[in-house]
């Protein structure tokens, strides 16, 4: 009997996807590491610099040494990252750490692509908020701010293509068919109504401020949510929206679209929510080289706990889906080989 008409699973073909694809994914992972090496090398000046004296105002010169090596090291992996999704040799790399730095990678950049489109139309400042760039008052180099905007622009722009062929590639079963094809995922009702919370929370809390709210703002740093400021959090937002939609259809296995949308959008907003909140997390508790936030430190902390949180619990439902996935196609296999006998 016809696997489609049955409703068994049919044996998923392979991890081929055709020479264009595969031509496109090794264009981009190496456009993605070549854009990304110029953003480490003003890091690597910067920390030359600093080495001869020459620090931000703001900053002391071990909080600036420090801060800028961690950002070498963010960049190398990154770097490297790209070069795995382009060459041959990065289907061998253990899955764990490559799933986790692609995770954190395409989380911290990939959602940055519609705030620079929308930032660039409007005029907006595109500074990250923390990021540790050279702020302050202190010129930069126009050739610095050049190489940091290729670099970030570029890296999103090559993770957004090459990763999901990757990842299709690699592992075709999360990926082929659509929604709703195969027995929906058993995620389980109380990590769902977990992740509708914590999701929930945090996008009213950013909406909140998005329309103007002050609560939870400190008076004396709330001009730090300007239209910048407010379309960042209002992207945030967009893309924890996105990730519990994408996992919500995932789960429901309603509407049946190609299965490989709902799985890379929840992927990418899981990421963003881990990637950032760790990230902006240190920067609220230790405070380097004099940093503020809009936010009261206690609920700083708080939003970023959550965040971490749901991007945890949002990539541990993929992970589930992968699974039952993996133990579904092992099934039809067995079915199909006994069928043949």
């Amino acid at each position: 009997m016809d696997a489609s008409v049955s409703g068994a699973a049919a044996p998923l073909d392979t991890h081929r996807v055709g020479a264009r694809w595969t031509a496109m994914r090794v264009m981009a992972g190496y456009g993605a590491a070549s854009s990304l090496s110029l953003y480490l090398l003003v890091k690597v000046v910067w920390v030359a610099a600093s080495l001869l004296g020459r620090t931000p105002s703001t900053f002391t010169d071990g909080d600036w040494i420090v801060l800028n090596t961690v950002t070498v090291g963010m960049s190398v992996v990154g770097v490297v990252l790209g070069l795995a999704l382009a060459q041959p040799w990065g289907r061998r790399v253990p899955a764990p750490p490559l799933v986790f730095f692609a995770w954190v990678g395409a989380g911290f950049l990939v959602p940055m692509i519609p705030y620079m489109l929308v930032s660039a139309v409007l005029g907006a400042d595109a500074g990250g908020g923390g990021s540790g760039g050279s702020s302050g008052g202190d010129t930069v180099p126009a050739w610095e701010m050049v190489f940091i905007s290729i670099g970030f622009a570029g890296m999103a722009l090559g993770l957004a293509v090459a990763l999901p062929i990757y990842l299709r590639e690699r592992w075709p079963i999360a990926f082929l068919g659509r929604v709703g094809d195969r027995l929906p995922a058993r995620i389980g009702r109380s990590h769902i109504r977990a992740l509708y919370i914590l999701i929930a929370a945090l996008v009213l809390l950013w909406t909140y401020w998005v329309v103007g709210g002050k609560l939870g703002l400190q008076p004396a740093h709330r001009h730090m949510m300007d239209a910048n400021g407010r379309l960042l959090v209002g992207n945030s937002a967009l893309w924890a929206v996105i990730g519990a939609a994408a996992i919500r259809t995932i789960a429901t296995g309603r509407p049946r679209t190609p299965l490989w949308i709902p799985m890379a959008l929840a992927f990418i907003s899981s990421g963003s929510l881990f990637a950032w909140a760790a990230w902006r997390l240190p920067w609220a508790l230790i405070r380097p080289g004099g940093y503020t936030a809009p936010e009261y430190p206690a609920v700083s902390v708080l939003q970023y706990g959550l965040s971490i949180a749901a991007g945890i619990v949002m990539l541990a439902a993929l992970l589930k889906v992968v699974r039952s996935g993996d133990r579904e196609s092992g099934t039809s296999l067995q079915q199909s080989t006994v069928a043949q006998r």
